[in-house]
């Protein structure tokens, strides 16, 4: 054989290898006979576009075949569009076989809402079936005697498929149940009717109706734990009295440094008036002379003056003396 029509004949055979592989790539035959086997009408020239608008046909496929087998009536076109909106196909497809079988109204549109609005909607349908069992965090709250009370409850909730799309999640949930047992234990005149009858805390938190805009139903609310805390009124009221403390403190200590004040500036009045009476008496001798160079005044009667202050001096020393020596304690006068 002419080596040129060999390296011809290994050139087309390799073309050829390489058309029938892009003839697959692009005309799936093996989906298309799995569907024809499994009743499903799909057209080959349907999983060509799905080729071209890049489109997985295994999972459109496998996907509408195990819906058709459920019973669920499903076109390509159906599952083709969520898929290109960027749902999840498949869990779309378990969630409706679920929802069916446990007779749940969950509609092809309801599902792939759920999907494309960011929610686990094969776990929906679960907790659904399945309620669910949510442990809240720690609650504190004070009952009317002051009496902190620390309180854990479990919520059990299944899954509300109508309000899954724009309804709240378990953090709703926790911060509404947290905020009722609060209320609760608030409203209670003392911490032993809570400790008593904690069940009271569950049938007034579901009478509030809590689970409202929310994506689950609330089903029982139970008191796992409560546990009794601090005495929060007795704390305020020392806090209150040392409070009120200071501030007498304060009051006085202002009041005693207004008497100071006080005292400093009437001690300064009677150095002022002293300063006065020292300048007065310093008037005397000055008018004194003025009195003898006019003759307003005697010598004799300047002695008779002098007699009488001194008689005064006198008489006032020995009063003096007599009543300390009759005071207690002193020793004088005192018999022995």
């Amino acid at each position: 054989m002419d080596p040129s029509s060999s390296i011809f004949v290994l050139v087309a055979a390799f073309a050829g290898i390489i058309l029938l592989f892009i003839f697959l790539y692009f005309v799936p035959v093996n989906l298309w006979i799995t569907a024809q086997f499994a009743n499903v009408r799909v057209g080959l020239l349907e999983l060509v576009g799905m080729r071209i608008r890049k489109v997985p046909p295994s999972v459109i496929v496998n996907s509408l075949i195990t819906a058709t087998k459920a019973g669920l009536q499903l076109t390509t076109n159906d599952l083709e569009t969520h898929y290109m909106a960027g749902g999840n196909v498949p869990t779309v497809i378990r969630a409706l076989i679920s929802a069916d079988k446990a007779n749940i109204n969950l509609s092809f549109k309801q599902a792939t809402a759920i999907d494309l609005a960011g929610r686990d909607v094969f776990e929906a349908v679960q907790i659904s079936v399945n309620p669910k069992v949510i442990n809240t965090p720690s609650v504190a709250a004070v009952a009317a005697d002051g009496i902190q009370l620390i309180a854990k409850a479990r919520v059990t909730v299944r899954a509300n498929i109508a309000q899954l799309v724009g309804g709240a999640g378990e953090e709703t949930i926790l911060a509404r149940v947290g905020e009722g047992i609060v209320t609760s234990i608030g409203s209670a005149s003392t911490h032993k009717s809570v400790l008593e009858n904690p069940d009271k805390i569950s049938k007034l938190v579901l009478q509030r109706g809590l689970d409202a805009g929310t994506a689950f139903e609330i089903l029982s609310i139970d008191i796992a734990d409560i546990d009794v805390g601090t005495n929060i009124g007795a704390k305020l009221q020392i806090d209150q009295a040392s409070a009120d403390l200071k501030v007498a403190e304060a009051k006085a200590e202002e009041r005693r440094a207004m008497a100071v004040a006080l005292e400093q500036e009437n001690r300064a009045k009677t150095v002022e008036m002293r300063a006065k009476v020292i300048e007065a008496e310093a008037e005397v001798p000055k008018a004194l002379a003025e009195a003898f160079r006019t003759g307003n005044l005697g010598v004799m009667d300047y002695y008779k003056m002098e007699n009488i202050k001194s008689d005064t001096s006198m008489r006032d020393s020995i009063a003096n003396s007599d009543k300390d020596s009759k005071e207690p304690g002193s020793g004088k006068g005192d018999k022995k």
